[in-house]
């Protein structure tokens, strides 16, 4: 008995390859993963905005910023009720369990808060510039320029933002 292949298992083989080279440009698995990320980056800030709006119920302000946020993006966080910062990831209890971070390690979102604690804004960097809830066609959101960010402040282009109801992200 000769060992190899027959034509019939070339053919076969040869389809099942073409085939799942079509599945693959047809499905466009980075597209998916980008909608994903971006969706789930949505849902982050909008899990984040109920959270600081609770805190605005019981204080009559939005929760600081540890510094100055216009000068180290690194304070460009929330400070908790016992004056800690906290991390994307961590507990802001009573509030929220886990405040969330970005999908992307590279990526982070900022939160920005004015002194006086009645406006906040908040950014992320969608994947997707197409999205058509992006800022200006997927550019950076035109408040950053106006509040004094940069507009690759969290990690890529902050093209994605939310804000309280008195400004406009």
């Amino acid at each position: 008995m000769r060992k190899g292949f027959t034509l019939i298992k070339i053919l076969i083989i040869g389809i099942i390859g073409i085939s799942t080279i079509i599945a693959v440009i047809l499905i466009d698995p980075i597209t998916q993963i980008q909608k994903a990320n971006d969706s789930k980056r949505k849902s982050d800030l909008a899990q984040i905005q109920r959270a600081i709006k609770q805190y605005y119920e019981d204080f009559g302000k939005f929760p600081p910023n540890p510094g100055d946020c216009l000068q180290d993006v690194n304070n460009c966080k929330i400070v908790r009720l016992d004056g800690r910062t906290v991390e994307w990831g961590e507990s802001f209890a009573p509030y929220i369990k886990i405040l969330p971070k970005d999908p992307s390690k590279n990526k982070t979102y900022i939160y920005y808060v004015k002194i006086d604690g009645q406006s906040y804004y908040m950014y992320g960097n969608l994947d997707r510039e197409e999205d058509p809830q992006a800022c200006n066609s997927g550019k950076a959101c035109s408040s950053l320029s106006f509040i004094g960010l940069s507009n690759t402040a969290c990690g890529g282009v902050c093209n994605y933002g939310v804000s309280s109801g008195n400004v406009t992200p």
